[in-house]
């Protein structure tokens, strides 16, 4: 009965709270870019405009949501604890040694590779079942009638479907990967959104007073820089994620996946669908920065004048 006012109480669960309703507001907001995507990045061919035509045209516009559930349900904790480790790590690893003040922009670099790095034991399950909903009913009208037999309801079924066939290593396939696109792209993701916050807004990183155009221009920046820093590591991860044993099995690994995809599709392949995700990534992580602060504010300031003051200073 005592646990939510305690861990409320605590600067670390008001951190995970936030980030929650911050991940929340980024998946609604920006899930149909993402389908949107993923699939360019499959087909490696195709306008984005065209492809969204065809989504629309052959399966409906519920497609473009097509496998939200996973990643609105685990997204939650996985952004909550991706902001409380970033928060912990960037004072911890801080090379300034202030225990007053924001960290230091090194510390809050070092944070979000390591709250990258832990986060995606998280994100690669829950994105392995997202690429397999969303592209499930690609490609030519004979693969169509061939997955048929296989046609997932939802994210349960698929993965049990996949961990019945291949265990629980099949779950975590692309897990290398998504490491590797997920530690240093989030260094760079915080280091751009603190600094741009403070040119944009001088002194806000000390009072928090920036404002919520200042969120939103920061946060989207954040996503669109660090997006455009890992994109060919995030076509590839989706090209290994996409793989089934119903699909057959192309690449052999992260290196044979980028060698043939390069081979078959050139180099431009790597940057196919750019840019509906740096699109999306505007406007998921403006939502999703303005979101974590408007929460942190209330919850830091309760629901006194403070923190309606501090609300209607940000809006």
């Amino acid at each position: 009965m005592d646990f939510w006012p305690e861990f409320l109480t605590n600067s670390g669960g008001r951190e995970f709270i936030a980030g929650g309703v911050g991940g929340i507001a980024g998946i609604v907001s920006g899930y149909p870019l993402d389908t949107l995507r993923t699939r360019l990045q499959s087909s490696g061919s195709g306008s984005a405009v065209s492809v969204l035509r065809k989504i629309v045209r052959d399966e409906g516009s519920a497609a473009l949501f097509r496998g939200m559930g996973a990643p609105l349900a685990a997204v939650t904790f996985q952004n909550a604890m991706v902001f409380q480790v970033y928060a912990s790590l960037s004072r911890a690893l801080d090379t300034s040694n202030s225990s007053q003040g924001p960290p230091s922009y090194a510390g809050v670099a070092l944070g979000g590779v390591g709250a990258g790095a832990l986060q995606s034991f998280v994100i690669s399950p829950v994105e392995l079942l997202k690429v397999r909903l969303q592209l499930q009913t690609c490609g030519s009208s004979a693969d169509r009638l061939h997955q048929n037999h296989h046609h997932h309801k939802g994210p349960l079924r698929v993965a049990r479907t996949i961990f019945h066939r291949e265990g629980i290593r099949g779950l975590y396939r692309g897990l290398s990967i998504t490491m590797l696109r997920d530690s240093p792209s989030h260094g760079v993701y915080f280091f751009t959104y603190e600094y741009t916050r403070e040119q944009l807004h001088p002194n806000c990183r000390a009072n928090g007073d920036e404002s919520l155009r200042t969120m939103l221009l920061s946060g989207g920046l954040a996503g669109v820089i660090s997006w455009i820093f890992c994109y060919p590591l995030d076509v590839v991860k989706t090209r290994l994620q996409a793989q089934s044993e119903i699909s057959g099995f192309k690449y052999n690994g992260i290196v044979d996946c980028l060698r043939k995809s390069i081979r078959d599709d050139g180099y431009g392949v790597l940057w196919h669908g750019m840019g509906a995700a740096v699109t999306r990534a505007f406007v998921v992580n403006g939502a999703i920065f303005s979101a974590y602060e408007i929460a942190l504010r209330c919850l830091f300031h309760g629901n006194g004048n403070s923190s309606d003051k501090q609300i209607e200073n940000a809006t």
